[in-house]
């Protein structure tokens, strides 16, 4: 077991409630670095479909899906939020072709 340093503080005591901390401490920087990802991710395709790049825009967002679905499946994020995410990315995709197309 590693003893906690000085600057740690630890209102457990048995080794399972310490087992606990850290493992959730692992998750949470986990969590932290997927959802930093994710939110570049997303902003790289608004940048993307904001500088009117329709090509680049559709290369980029089946990445970005599926990114978002992974997160969604690991419960980063709520499937629901994910789900909002996706279909207001791609309909910025898609209007962006509509304005191409004119």
């Amino acid at each position: 077991m590693r003893v906690p340093q000085k600057s740690e503080i630890l209102v457990a005591h048995h080794k399972d409630a310490i087992k606990r901390i850290r493992t959730s401490q692992a998750a949470n920087e986990r969590n932290r670095a997927n959802r930093s990802r994710m939110r570049s991710k997303v902003k790289a395709l608004k940048t993307l479909v904001a500088g009117g790049d329709h090509t680049a825009a559709v290369a980029d967002l089946p990445s970005t899906v599926s990114l978002l679905h992974k997160l969604a499946q690991k419960g980063v994020i709520h499937p629901r939020n994910a789900a909002r995410r996706i279909s207001r990315l791609a309909n910025a995709v898609n209007a962006i072709k509509a304005d191409a197309a004119k």
